[in-house]
């Protein structure tokens, strides 16, 4: 039967304090954790996508609502996240 204890590389990794390499392997060669900031961008840039959306073809007026709505959902919640991380902890 197979043991459950990994080799020790011959690197030093760069590995997050709180990230354990024995349950998150791949932490070992840095593929673990979030992009915070790439979120960010990216939640910006589709509430912005879904507002300029509105622009088209389309004739009625509930695709607008849902693109907005959807879009302001979006925006509150990065506001929400820009206010929580100021809080000091």
């Amino acid at each position: 039967m197979a043991g459950t204890q990994l080799e020790p590389s011959s690197s030093d990794p760069v590995v997050a304090a709180h990230v354990d390499t024995a349950e998150v392997p791949s932490a070992a060669w840095g593929w673990s954790g979030e992009a915070p900031k790439t979120f960010r961008f990216l939640g910006w840039f589709f509430a912005l996508f879904l507002l300029l959306m509105i622009i088209g073809n389309h004739t009625g007026r509930v695709e607008d609502l849902w693109l907005v709505g959807c879009a302001g959902l979006m925006v509150v919640v990065l506001v929400r996240d820009i206010l929580q991380r100021r809080k000091p902890r």
